[in-house]
């Protein structure tokens, strides 16, 4: 019992030492895998390894800006602001490389802010606040997969869509165009026509905004049973 009661001492100690510096570590890496494993379930660029090692590393930083000044300033409290303040700063190097990656998609913007929250996380659980920092991660957890499945039931979110059509002839009315957007409630932002009259072909593209989650394939049916179309292509507005 008494070597028990030692070892909580020692775990929720505000000193730094070798069973508190590996207790936060691995809950550390723990949080992370959890929120890493959500991102690579869809099919993101950072997953597992990633978030694990942000937080693990945000943890570690933490755990060095309090033991720095015990041991060479004679501080028990320490100063966390300094290093961490630094953590905060680097982590948007991580974040904006993941937007970078999907860029044309804004998708990368989810990951990136779950990258930053994980940071923090890490850091929460290097100055011993543990249930905070389990909460938090709940909380993400929540957010990625509970209110995705929220917005995609009732069909929120917005987003540009570039839909490229190739047309056999010269084309000189988009009305039909229109009105089928119109049927699947989706707006026409604007449109671009190119003629190539020596192959009589047409060229349009019409940015649209829609519903992210939403499966055009019937409205792209519809398309392509308005004219003569030769190919069609769809992709998301950078």
């Amino acid at each position: 019992m008494e070597i028990f009661n030692q070892f909580i001492d020692l775990l929720t100690s505000t000193e730094v030492n070798i069973v508190n510096t590996v207790f936060r570590l691995l809950l550390a890496m723990v949080l992370g895998v959890l929120v890493g494993a959500e991102r690579k379930r869809k099919g993101q660029i950072a997953g597992v390894r990633t978030f694990a090692l942000i937080s693990m590393g945000a943890c570690l930083a933490m755990l060095l800006s309090i033991y720095v000044p015990q041991v060479y300033m004679g501080l028990k409290n320490g100063d966390p602001g300094r290093i961490a303040a630094q953590v905060i700063t680097g982590v948007g190097f991580l974040g904006g490389g993941a937007m970078i990656h999907l860029k044309g998609s804004v998708r990368g913007l989810t990951t990136a802010s779950g990258i930053w929250m994980t940071a923090i996380i890490g850091m929460a659980v290097g100055v011993g606040m543990y249930w905070s920092s389990i909460i938090a991660t709940g909380l993400i957890l929540v957010i990625l997969v509970a209110f995705e499945v929220y917005e995609q039931h009732l069909n929120l979110g917005q987003e540009n869509r570039s839909i490229r059509l190739t047309l056999h002839g010269i084309v000189d009315d988009i009305a039909p165009y229109e009105a089928v957007f119109r049927r699947h409630n989706v707006r026409l932002s604007t449109y671009f026509i190119t003629y190539h009259f020596d192959e009589d072909t047409t060229d349009i593209t019409f940015v649209v905004l829609g519903p992210s989650h939403r499966n055009y394939l019937r409205m792209f049916d519809e398309l392509r049973r308005v004219g003569d179309t030769l190919t069609l292509a769809f992709s998301s507005q950078s």
